[in-house]
């Protein structure tokens, strides 16, 4: 049998053993879209919010109506929608140093923050003005070994005063399971029972629109993520979010522009309709990404890998990881994912080094958005155990021609002998 007609039975295999949890996942686009649509419905979005003013930004209607759109579907007081942040990261830093103050506490107990933001921590680098630099403690609970958050050890690290707590939902580079927003609920409830006035803040990259509920409805005092992963359809250019209670958004807005300025500030540059409509696509792209990861989860077990979630499992967030245990099978599979990509398949994705990350990184993302996982993606820490991090897809049908081309390569080179 040759290596690709090997590849292509062994993945439609797996699709058809993931049948009934992307049926699950498509069931969940219709109450998902229905809350996107109620939002819009209710601040009577017309065409005449697409266009934006120039310069200062003040009296920007579509960006205010947009933000009060992200509210509701974040089921948050208020949101501030903007194209001003590069990235996540970007947002989640602007979120920390908006509510924090020098003296200030900030305990994380989903163990370490993702690679990008421990520079901004100060766990990492010097002289770029970190929260340690501005006189911000840090302390962090370590997750026990199966991933989990270790509460015995979070109810000791609250016996001293904190005046944030930080959540991180997804998985990022760990090997661990991403939290459900229920169990954020009950850190929530946790927290409060302790430390009353302690803000609650959650990193909600990649977790957007997966669950019924958002971690601001639980309880989350704020929460921040990207506009070029699940919110933004494939369709935002660039941006992120804080959303959360309307006191501590309008603090991070005063960290993006000025104190003074805040929310009122920052031109849309006539983008806001595909922000509203990247919402609106938001719902069928967030399910169509989580049967990508079922597949490849499934594609994987198959083989043997360690995978995380497992095939079937309740998901969080729209990342799938797989433990290939050696940087050339890591290598190998991103060359595939890449020369299946819609943008720049030609390139082969070699370890370098990027901003923020700790460890060179080897990335298959030949999207449309540069830095964007919204088409079928994966991107990986070239450091043991290899874990791969695959995330995106428009449609199931890319996912299933990457993981084609990806098991042909890993057959032809010994690694996965055809049955």
């Amino acid at each position: 049998m040759t290596s690709a007609r090997w590849a292509a039975e062994r993945v439609e295999a797996a699709a058809a053993r993931t049948a009934a949890a992307a049926e699950h996942h498509t069931a969940q686009v219709q109450p998902r879209l229905a809350r996107v649509l109620a939002a819009l419905a209710a601040e009577r979005v017309g065409v005449h919010h697409f266009a934006s003013v120039s310069g200062y930004g003040h009296g920007d209607q579509g960006r205010e109506v947009l933000d009060r759109v992200f509210a509701r579907v974040l089921q948050a007081e208020a949101a501030a929608v903007r194209l001003q942040f590069v990235s996540g990261t970007h947002a989640i830093a602007a979120a920390l140093f908006g509510v924090l103050r020098p003296g200030d506490r900030l305990l994380s107990i989903t163990g370490r923050p993702y690679d990008t933001l421990e520079e901004v921590i100060g766990l990492r680098g010097s002289g770029q003005g970190s929260l340690a630099e501005f006189g911000i403690a840090y302390d962090e609970v370590p997750l026990t070994p199966p991933g989990r958050v270790d509460l015995e050890a979070v109810e000791a690290a609250l016996a001293a005063p904190a005046r944030m707590v930080l959540i991180q939902r997804s998985c990022g580079y760990s090997w661990r399971p991403s939290l459900p927003v229920a169990e954020i609920g009950d850190l929530v409830e946790r927290i409060r029972r302790r430390q009353p006035g302690c803000v609650v803040f959650v990193d909600n990259c990649y977790g957007e629109l997966v669950q019924e509920l958002e971690p601001t409805a639980v309880g989350a005092d704020l929460i921040a993520g990207s506009l070029i992963k699940n919110l933004g359809g494939t369709i935002a250019p660039t941006g992120g979010y804080v959303a959360g209670r309307a006191d501590l958004v309008e603090m991070a807005c005063c960290r993006l522009t000025a104190p003074g300025i805040g929310a009122e500030g920052g031109t849309s540059f006539d983008l806001n309709r595909l922000l509203f409509q990247g919402l609106f696509l938001a719902p069928q792209m967030v399910a169509e990404a989580l049967i990508c990861s079922e597949l490849v989860a499934q594609v994987f077990t198959d083989l043997g890998f360690a995978t995380h979630p497992l095939p079937g499992a309740a998901r969080s967030d729209v990342i799938q990881a797989v433990r290939l245990g050696s940087p050339d099978l890591l290598k190998a599979v991103c060359r595939a994912f890449q020369a299946s990509s819609p943008v720049g398949s030609y390139l082969d994705p070699v370890p370098a080094p990027m901003p923020g990350y700790a460890s060179p990184l080897v990335m298959a993302g030949g999207t449309f958005i540069d830095g964007s996982t919204s088409e079928f993606s994966a991107d990986a820490p070239l450091r043991e155990p290899y874990v791969l991090y695959a995330q995106g897809g428009t449609h199931r049908a890319h996912a299933r021609l990457a993981l084609e081309k990806a098991l042909a390569a890993l057959a032809e080179s010994g690694a996965c002998p055809p049955d």
